[in-house]
């Protein structure tokens, strides 16, 4: 029995993302924005194998909540992925207090958990400035903290780790932009990220004349706590 629901389990996994992938898309073609991110925010869950009140910090293998607050503990205190990177090697070992084994683990999940540096511009308009109705593109550049001289970094570059997803799995990103006040999405892409992209977003401009606070979003398909979003301004 237990042998047939891991199967199963295993099944309704590599499915359940497919489904979600779809909906985000029938979503987009409605222009809903805040449904549009809970799929996304579902599908990280989904492969990382947490829920939404827990914290981040839960995805890297072998840690508890005891963990984290060894980590909160530390001077100064470890709150990030990347913060655990940067410890000592003693600070670190007394904080996970893990196996030789299990510290690998950790080692390879922190060094997949992707850092990128998002950059925009508007083109297709005077600075923040847009004719109503006709279209304004996002240019935006993307760039991941990785050794492009490393063939080691660069071979596993985007293979998500997980503890908790069984399935070989790619990450992948949505670029959109969106009007909170509205709950409209003006403008979405799915995209993947190497070490370098530059991906070009198109949206016609709102009918109404008026000064409008956009939002820009880059999330992710797998990964927890590492979305970005910046304003957008136009008027």
């Amino acid at each position: 029995m237990a042998t047939d629901l891991t199967g199963d389990l295993k099944l309704v996994l590599k499915d359940a993302l497919k489904l979600l992938q779809a909906l985000v898309d029938v979503i987009s073609s409605q222009g809903w924005l805040r449904p549009a991110l809970a799929c996304m925010e579902l599908s990280q869950m989904v492969v990382q194998g947490m829920w939404d009140k827990d914290p981040a910090m839960l995805q890297v293998p072998h840690t508890s909540r005891d963990t984290l607050a060894r980590l909160a503990a530390c001077n100064p205190p470890v709150t990030s992925v990347f913060g655990i990177l940067e410890m000592e090697d003693e600070d670190r070992e007394a904080a996970l207090q893990v196996t030789e084994a299990q510290m690998s683990d950790v080692a390879t999940f922190c060094n997949a958990y992707p850092s990128i540096d998002l950059t925009f511009e508007l083109t297709d308009a005077e600075g923040a400035t847009a004719v109503s109705g006709e279209a304004v593109g996002v240019t935006v550049t993307l760039q991941r903290d990785v050794d492009e001289e490393d063939e080691e970094d660069m071979a596993s570059l985007g293979k998500v780790v997980s503890a908790r997803y069984p399935h070989a799995k790619q990450e992948a990103w949505w670029l959109m932009v969106g009007d909170t006040n509205t709950n409209s999405m003006l403008t979405i892409k799915r995209v993947t990220v190497g070490a370098a992209s530059r991906v070009k977003l198109s949206f016609d401009a709102p009918e109404l004349p008026g000064d409008y606070k956009l939002t820009l979003y880059l999330c992710s398909d797998s990964y927890v706590g590492c979305d970005q979003e910046y304003d957008l301004p136009l008027t």
